[in-house]
């Protein structure tokens, strides 16, 4: 595992983005009406061997906004109890600020120029981020506003799945489904999915060249 002062800079990879992984967990489909409940990322690193791996996860349980919509069905799904004291959840202007913060650290770190959030279903995650980005007038968000990197499309081309669960088998990493749709689980299943995508196409295009020269 790199450190921050050995890290390899991905700057060059991804044409200056740098992927964070990110899952959400909410209130319902429509981010501008319903609650965003729990926020996850993954911060990806470059290994020794040059191979992307997954360096560290960050977690936050979030307050509903003022008059957000709470979906029972979409609760249900989740298993959230959104005011369950149990749950230590932060307001989300202070989860949003904090979550931009580590971003734009990694940004640097690595030499990038901004962010570009990769998820499974990822419009739907950048859709609920850039809502509540919104909602607490943030100056500074440092994700692509509109391009994602989709681990749906990943999946259906490698293996011809677009189920989350579905994928992960296939690619031989298993699936527990107690712990599906935790931000946490998912965030982590779809970090490796997208290291383990990235990391095939580096050894086939390796292969590749080697063949032609």
């Amino acid at each position: 595992m790199t450190s921050e002062i050995d890290i390899v800079p991905i700057g060059g990879r991804f044409r200056g983005f740098l992927p964070i992984v990110v899952d959400v967990e909410t209130g319902g489909f429509d981010n501008r009406r319903d609650a965003l409940l729990e926020l996850a990322m993954v911060v990806l690193r470059i290994d020794e061997k040059g191979e992307l791996r997954r360096y560290r996860t960050y977690n936050w349980h979030i307050e509903p906004f003022p008059n957000a919509n709470l979906d029972p069905k979409s609760l249900e799904v989740n298993g959230i109890k959104p005011f369950s004291p149990l749950r230590l959840a932060v307001p989300e202007e202070q989860a949003m600020e904090e979550f931009f913060r580590l971003v734009r650290k990694e940004v640097k770190l690595n030499q990038c120029n901004r962010a570009i959030l990769v998820g499974h279903n990822a419009p739907f995650d950048l859709g609920f981020v850039q809502s509540a980005a919104h909602r607490v007038d943030s100056k500074r968000n440092p994700f692509h506003p509109f391009s994602t990197l989709d681990t749906v499309t990943l999946g259906a081309v490698m293996y011809g799945q677009t189920v989350l669960a579905r994928i992960a088998q296939a690619a031989g990493m298993g699936w527990d489904a107690s712990q599906a749709h935790s931000a946490v689980y998912d965030v982590e299943k779809t970090a490796d999915l997208f290291c383990h995508f990235v990391n095939t196409w580096r050894t086939l295009d390796a292969a590749f060249k080697a063949v032609q020269s």
